[in-house]
């Protein structure tokens, strides 16, 4: 298996709750920078997203916490594919959040589809964006989504 693809951040004040800790939201914005970390260095940048308009769509977001983060304590956060249609057109992304010592702290599973911003319907990625889907790395439960 390939080893997911992974980039560190800080907890930032920004990211802090009432708690002290990191609020949940925060685990939403680091998946989201990574997946679009992700596809600009498959060479599919935010400005092609933009030409071709089309976008992904998120329809549920699950999250699993099992430690907390702090202030300013470095955070490993990976991308795996859990899931993909056959066409590309649906996903199952996994992000999983580690603390400095190798610990898993959290894990986000998002379902979506990718939108034609024109049109403001569901659609099959272009050849670009399916290719780079499929090179992401994949996790140990990968399944394949059934056509509806």
């Amino acid at each position: 298996m390939t080893a997911a693809f992974s980039r560190q951040f800080i907890a930032r004040w920004a990211d802090m709750d009432f708690n002290g800790h990191m609020a949940n939201t925060a685990y939403f914005n680091f998946a989201a920078d990574l997946r679009f970390t992700f596809f600009q260095d498959c060479g599919f940048p935010a400005s092609e997203f933009t030409r071709l308009q089309i976008g992904p769509v998120v329809f549920r977001d699950e999250v699993d916490y099992y430690r907390e983060f702090r202030l300013l304590e470095p955070i490993t956060v990976t991308l795996q594919l859990e899931a993909l249609s056959d066409d590309g057109s649906r996903f199952k992304l996994r992000n999983e959040f580690f603390k400095d010592s190798g610990e898993l702290a959290a894990r986000v599973i998002s379902t979506g589809a990718w939108l034609d911003l024109t049109a403001r319907k569901l659609t099959v990625p272009p050849a670009g964006l399916a290719s780079a889907l499929q090179q992401l790395p994949r996790s140990e439960s990968f399944s394949v989504i059934a056509k509806k």
